[in-house]
Formats: C-alpha cells, structure tokens, sequence
C-alpha cells in the first residue's frame, strides 16, 4: 500500500496561473460541494488554476478535533483526481498555530509574479463571521473574494464590513447553483457507517469505508 502524502508543496501549475484562486476549509472530509465551489468560481471569473489549503487548527473552531492531516490530504486527493487545474497546498497544516486566511494569502502573494491576481473562493455561509476573520480589510485587499451560493447561506454580519469590503464580496458574488453539502452533516453520517455516496465521488466512499476515519459503528 502507497504511504499517505504528508505534505503538498504548491504546484508549479498554481505558480504559473495568471488568475489564481484559493479554496481554504478544514475538508474534513472533503466533498463533492467543495468541488462544486471551485468549478463555479474557475468558470465564471475564468480562473486558471484552484489551490485546495487545507486548515491545520481552524481559528473558529479550536476546539474542533480533526481528522489527521495526512488522512484529510489523501482524501483531498481523491476528491480532485482527473479534475484539471486543481491542486492541494498544505502550507497551513505546516504552520504551527490557528490556521490564518490572511497568512496564506500573504505567503503566497509573496511567491507568485506580482501580476498574478489572487481569488479567495468563500461558501456563503461564511459570511456570517467573515467580519471577524483576522485582518479582513488586508483579506480582500490581497485577494478578490467569489462568493458561492449555498443552500440555507446567510449574509448576516456583513454590516461589520467596512464599505470596501462590502464593495469587494458584491463584486464577487455568484447567484444560483447551490449545492447542499456539509462536512459536519457528512461526519454523523460517517461515524455511523453510512457513506453519503451521492455528495463523494466513488473513490472516496472506497477509501471512507476502507479506512473509517470518522469511527465504525
């Protein structure tokens, strides 16, 4: 059997894209709504490559344990097979500490041409605490946010934004086309044997069953 990736360096795909957007999340596990999120995002801001960041310690959520990381980035992998112009970066689960948007996207404005423009791919239903990420003003100064709709998002919140801010997620946001899909829903499922094969593609309901990260009933 193939070791688990224990790591993930940022594709030189990635590196060259000219439009280059980031998808962050715990992914635990990751799933086919995730996906969904990237395609619309790639496809309406014709984006040229998406990086999957995967959180080590979510700052929302401290006490929120885990899936390991080395499972979360096989799962990963499984997710965006045969997908083009993905890939998975695992900057975050390298990082000690809360996992910070603002971090990632100033190492990686620190690593791409200066003309590359940055794209930060949100579900809806971030918005809620958005305001209080770590310095959102320097978020979406760094990067152009696309918001993608999802099933039962909410905006509540968004009145904490400065009015660049505000400005900023309204340039981005995508209407339509929700997919219901929810890791947190997908867990419960899982710990109790039932693999949710409609929102997996079938390689990761293979893995999900061999493996049981999420326990076996």
């Amino acid at each position: 059997m193939a070791a688990r990736p224990v790591a993930a360096p940022l594709a030189e795909n990635a590196l060259r894209a000219s439009r280059l957007g980031v998808l962050g999340g715990s992914f635990d596990p990751p799933h086919l709504g995730h996906l969904h999120a990237a395609r619309r995002a790639r496809g309406a801001f014709a984006l040229e490559h998406v990086v999957f960041v995967p959180a080590a310690r979510p700052p929302h959520k401290p006490e929120r344990v885990l899936a390991s990381a080395s499972a979360r980035l096989e799962m990963l992998a499984l997710l965006l097979e045969g997908e083009p112009d993905v890939s998975t970066w695992s900057v975050e689960l390298e990082r000690s500490g809360p996992s910070y948007t603002v971090d990632t996207l100033r190492e990686l404005r620190a690593r791409v041409p200066a003309a590359t423009r940055l794209y930060l791919v949100l579900g809806e239903d971030h918005l809620a605490g958005f305001a209080r990420w770590r310095e959102v003003e320097e978020i979406v100064r760094l990067a152009q946010p696309i918001v993608v709709h999802r099933a039962g998002g909410a905006d509540a919140g968004e009145a904490e934004l400065s009015d660049f801010a505000r400005t900023r997620l309204d340039l981005g946001r995508l209407a339509g086309g929700a997919f219901d899909a929810a890791s947190t829903a997908l867990r419960a499922e899982l710990a109790h044997g039932r693999v949710p094969e409609p929102l997996l593609p079938p390689r990761l309901c293979a893995y999900l069953r061999e493996h049981a990260p999420y326990g076996r009933p």
